[in-house]
């Protein structure tokens, strides 16, 4: 009876440790050489490497209210850049991290030095077989509160003709 009970408990802990994700222990420095390999491999027009970082269920949303692209659509749109190499060169300036307890979520924000001036980025990641996927990162041109009025004015037309397009809550 022992033997059976050996084996049954064996059973259960091996099954256990199989159905349990593979989660890599990790550290800030470790998300932070994941997102400055993400910046580097679009500087260097390295379409596959910049879009492999990205889950296949990732989102990318832009500076454009219309800008809400799947993993798909955003290599679609930026593969004539990368083709020319024309792609972006985002320098980070500063970045946060915050994990989630089972250290397989991370969220975070940065702020960018672009061609656009100072932006922010920041997202979600998460640790998929051993490795971190972008899962949304959103990218937003930030404007000095003394200059918003001014934005405000300059953008009021678009953004009358934008929220036309858009489904009313």
């Amino acid at each position: 009876m022992k033997t059976l009970g050996l084996i049954f408990f064996s059973l259960i802990v091996v099954s256990c440790s199989l159905s349990t994700p593979k989660v890599a222990k990790t550290s800030v420095e470790d998300l932070n050489n994941f997102m400055n390999d993400w910046h580097r491999e679009v500087a260097n027009s390295n379409f596959d490497a910049y879009f492999s970082k990205i889950d296949s269920l990732g989102f990318f949303i832009g500076t454009d209210a219309s800008e809400v692209w799947t993993k798909a659509e955003f290599a679609s749109f930026s593969k004539p850049y990368f083709d020319k190499k024309q792609t972006w060169d985002f320098k980070p300036l500063s970045r946060h991290f915050y994990i989630n307890e089972a250290s397989n979520v991370a969220w975070f924000d940065e702020v960018l030095d672009t061609w656009m001036g100072v932006c922010r980025g920041s997202g979600v990641l998460q640790q998929k077989d051993g490795k971190w996927k972008i899962m949304q990162y959103v990218l937003s041109v930030t404007i000095p509160n003394d200059d918003i009025k001014l934005v405000i004015a300059a953008k009021k037309v678009n953004d009358s003709i934008a929220k036309a397009k858009f489904k009313k809550y």
